[in-house]
């Protein structure tokens, strides 16, 4: 399939690019290794290179099916701060969400790559882009209320969260933005 949104993007401070198999080490040791980065993430985190090459493998053959998937985010520097990306659901709505290594978090990082997500899913002319956050993590839902997100509600029992170890589906808050649809 053809790339429905760049493999590289640009923010004001942030650099952005699909995942390559050389980026596997950086991962697991940034941000996807870290007991404290993954609290609120839905995905196990990486125990391994191998978890995080698996990734990478996972991360080609979603951009290959869906034209779009995940992007490994970079500071100036050109050092790896983590991740972010759109999850095409369908031609018109897109999951989005974030992570960052622990140097990376209170810098504004997280609100200016949710908000490039936001300007993204515009450019691809997805209809609805959602983002889903465990209810405690307080900080993210602050993010996404500054990315243009709104709250849309609970979903109960909805997403396991194998950091916090409770073996049961937790309630996720939804944050939304849909596009006017035009009249005619």
């Amino acid at each position: 399939m053809d790339t429905l949104v760049p493999e590289r993007l640009c923010t004001a401070r942030l650099q952005l690019r699909r995942p390559a198999t050389p980026d596997a080490s950086g991962i697991l040791t940034r941000y996807a290794g870290d007991p404290e980065v993954t609290r609120f993430v839905a995905w196990p985190r990486h125990r391994s290179v191998a978890d995080s090459l698996a990734f990478v493998v996972w991360s080609d053959d979603v951009w290959s099916t869906q034209g779009a998937g995940p992007y490994l985010v970079l500071d100036a520097s050109g050092r790896l701060v983590g991740s972010t990306g759109l999850d095409l659901e369908t031609r018109e709505q897109a999951s989005t969400g974030y992570v960052l290594a622990r140097d990376a978090w209170g810098l504004g990082y997280a609100t200016e790559l949710a908000s490039e997500m936001v300007r993204l899913a515009d450019v691809a002319g997805l209809h609805r882009l959602y983002a889903l956050c465990h209810p405690a993590n307080r900080a993210s839902a602050r993010v996404l209320e500054k990315a243009g997100l709104r709250f849309e509600g609970i979903l109960p029992r909805h997403a396991a969260f194998p950091q916090l170890e409770t073996g049961q589906p937790a309630d996720v808050e939804c944050w939304a933005r849909a596009r006017a649809v035009p009249t005619l």
